[in-house]
C-alpha cells in the first residue's frame, strides 16, 4: 500500500487532481441553485420540473455511488475516477445544449453517473495513497480548497443567469475536467485492492434507482392529483417495495453493493444518520432560499449568488484548521455543535418575511447565513474524517461511497418531500384566500392553475383589473412566504435531529475501538 507524503511532488499531484475534478461538482451544484429561476423561465418549466432537474442528478448519483466506490476499490481508483471525469464532461456538454427541460433532466442523470465515480473516488484516492499521519490534514485541505475553488460558482451562475447565459455553468466544466484528467493520468499512481474478486451489484443499483425515482415522482405528483389518485399511490407502493427488495438483495448477495453488516457498527450508523438529516436540511434549505431571493425578494441572480459567499468564505478559510483540531481533540463535540448551530441559522431565516431588496440583506439574511456557515464549518471536515476512519482502510471506497450516497439520498427525499409540501401549502393557501373573494369562477380557475409554478407563478392573462392584478401578485407572494417558512422549520428540526444523532450514537474518536469492522 503506497505511503505518500503530502510534501512530496506525488502527494501534491494527488491533491491537485482530486480537488480540481471534484470542484466541477461543487461549482455545478452551487451555480445551478442560483440560476433555477432563469432556467425555469427559459425552458417553461413547472415547479415540479425544477425539482426533477435537481433530483435526476441526485438519483443516479446516489444509486451508482456505492458501486462507484466498489469499482474503484476493485478495478483501480485512478481508472474509475478518470472514467467519472469523462462521463461528467459529456453530461455537462449535453446539459449545456438542452433544448427542453426533459432533455436537461436526462442529461443531468448522465452527469450524476459521472459524479458517482468521481465523488467517492477522490477521497478514496487520498486515503489510500496519503500516509495515515497526514490524512486528516489532506482531507482538510481537500475540503478547504474545493470550497475556495467553488466560491465563484454562485457569482458566476448569477451573472450568467442575469444575462440569459445559464447554459455556460455546464460548459465551464469541460476545460476543468480536461485539465484534471491530464494531471490524474500523468502524475497520480494507481491503487486498488488486488485481491478483490467480488462482482458488481447491478440488481441492487437498479432497485435503488427504481425505488427512489418512484417515491420522488409520487411525492411531486400528490399536490396536483391529491392523495386519492390510485395511479400515483400505486407508483408510491412500487417505490417502497423496490427499496424493501433492495435490502433483501443486499442481504443475500455474495457481493452486495453495500454490506448491511456495516450498520451493525453503531458509530458508522450514527454518522450516516447524522449525514442524512443534516444534508437533507442543507440542500432543501438553500434551494428554497435561492428561490425566495429571486422570485419573492426581488434580488437579481447575481445578488442571490453573492448571498452565499459568507458560507463559502468561512468554510474555505477555516476548514483546514478545524480538521487539525478534530484530529487532536476528537470529532464528537464538533458533530454535536455543528448541526445544532446550523439549525439555529435556518430558524433565524424562517422568520424573515418580505424585505425591501438586496440592500436589506445585511440586517436580515446575513446573520442567519453566518450562523449556518459556522455550523457547517464545525461539521464538514470532522464528519468526513470520522466516516473515513469508521471502518477499515481497505474499504475506504465503500465507506466514502455509502456516506456520500446517504447525503444525496437525503437531498432526494428532502427535495421531493419539501417540494411537495411547498406546492401543497402554496396551492391550498391560494385556494383559501380565493374562497369568498370577488373573483369569478373562471378567474379563480386561472389563478389556481398558476400555482404549479410555485414562486414563479405569474398573474394570468385575462380580464383582470389593475387592482385585481395587484391582489393576485400579493396573494402568490404571501403564499410562497408561508410555504417557505414551513420548509425552513422542517429544515431546523432535521438539523436538531442530526445533532441528537451525534450525541447518542457517535464515538469521540472514530475508527480506533474494538467494534471497527475488519477487512
Amino acid at each position: 500500500m503506497p505511503d505518500i507524503s503530502l510534501k512530496s511532488a506525488t502527494g501534491r499531484w494527488v491533491l491537485f487532481s482530486t480537488i480540481l475534478a471534484t470542484s466541477m461538482v461543487f461549482i455545478d451544484g452551487s451555480a445551478l441553485n442560483v440560476v433555477l429561476p432563469s432556467l425555469q423561465k427559459d425552458l417553461n418549466a413547472s415547479g415540479a420540473d425544477i425539482f426533477w432537474v435537481l433530483n435526476a442528478y441526485l438519483l443516479v448519483l446516489a444509486a451508482m455511488m456505492l458501486p462507484g466506490g466498489s469499482f474503484g476499490d476493485k478495478f483501480g481508483r485512478k481508472k474509475i475516477f478518470g472514467l467519472g471525469i469523462v462521463i461528467f464532461i459529456i453530461g455537462s456538454l449535453l446539459c449545456g445544449i438542452s433544448p427542453t427541460v426533459n432533455f436537461l433532466i436526462v442529461s443531468r442523470s448522465i452527469q450524476g453517473l459521472g459524479g458517482a465515480f468521481m465523488v467517492p473516488g477522490s477521497l478514496s484516492l487520498i486515503t489510500s495513497l496519503i500516509r495515515e499521519q497526514e490524512r486528516g490534514k489532506a482531507i482538510g485541505t481537500w475540503s478547504a480548497v474545493t470550497t475556495i475553488v467553488s466560491i465563484g460558482g454562485p457569482i458566476i451562475g448569477g451573472v450568467l443567469g442575469d444575462h440569459g447565459l445559464w447554459r455556460y455553468i455546464f460548459f465551464i466544466n469541460i476545460p476543468i475536467g480536461v485539465i484534471s484528467l491530464i494531471a490524474l493520468w500523468s502524475k497520480v499512481p494507481e491503487t486498488s485492492n488486488e485481491d478483490d474478486q467480488s462482482k458488481v451489484d447491478l440488481p441492487g443499483a437498479f432497485l435503488l434507482v427504481a425505488g427512489l425515482a418512484s417515491i420522488t415522482y409520487s411525492f411531486l405528483k400528490f399536490p396536483s392529483t391529491g392523495l386519492q389518485d390510485w395511479k400515483v399511490n400505486a407508483i408510491l407502493v412500487f417505490g417502497i417495495v423496490s427499496l424493501i427488495l433492495f435490502l433483501i438483495v443486499e442481504k443475500r448477495s455474495a457481493s452486495p453493493m453495500i454490506r448491511l453488516e456495516l450498520f451493525s457498527n453503531k458509530n458508522f450508523s450514527g454518522l450516516n444518520l447524522l449525514t442524512f438529516f443534516l444534508y437533507g436540511a442543507l440542500g432543501a434549505g438553500f434551494l428554497f432560499l435561492s428561490l425566495n431571493y429571486v422570485q419573492i425578494q426581488g434580488y437579481t441572480q447575481t445578488e442571490s449568488g453573492l448571498t452565499f459567499l459568507p458560507f463559502t468564505f468561512i468554510l474555505g478559510l477555516f476548514s483546514r484548521y478545524i480538521g487539525t483540531l478534530s484530529d487532536r481533540f476528537g470529532t464528537k463535540l464538533f458533530l454535536i455543535a455543528g448541526p445544532f448551530t446550523t439549525g439555529l441559522g435556518f430558524l433565524w431565516m424562517s422568520f424573515i418575511q418580505q424585505t425591501s431588496g438586496f440592500h436589506a440583506y445585511w440586517t436580515t439574511y446575513f446573520p442567519g447565513m453566518i450562523i449556518i456557515s459556522i455550523g457547517m464549518l464545525l461539521t464538514v471536515v470532522p464528519l468526513t474524517t470520522a466516516v473515513m476512519n469508521s471502518i477499515s482502510q481497505k474499504q475506504s471506497g465503500i465507506s466514502s461511497g455509502v456516506n456520500n450516497a446517504v447525503s444525496r439520498i437525503a437531498g432526494i427525499f428532502a427535495n421531493a418531500a419539501f417540494g411537495a409540501l411547498a406546492l401543497f401549502l402554496f396551492t391550498n393557501i391560494v385556494l383559501q384566500k380565493l374562497d369568498g373573494s370577488e373573483f369569478s369562477a373562471n378567474q379563480k380557475a386561472k389563478i389556481v392553475a398558476e400555482t404549479v409554478n410555485l414562486g414563479n407563478a405569474q398573474v394570468p392573462s385575462g380580464n383582470f383589473t389593475p387592482t385585481q392584478k395587484t391582489t393576485i401578485h400579493q396573494l402568490y407572494r404571501g403564499a410562497f412566504l408561508n410555504s417557505y417558512q414551513s420548509v425552513l422549520w422542517c429544515c431546523t428540526a432535521m438539523c436538531f435531529t442530526s445533532s441528537a444523532m451525534a450525541y447518542f450514537l457517535v464515538r469521540n474518536r472514530a475508527g480506533k475501538s474494538s467494534d471497527q469492522l475488519k477487512a
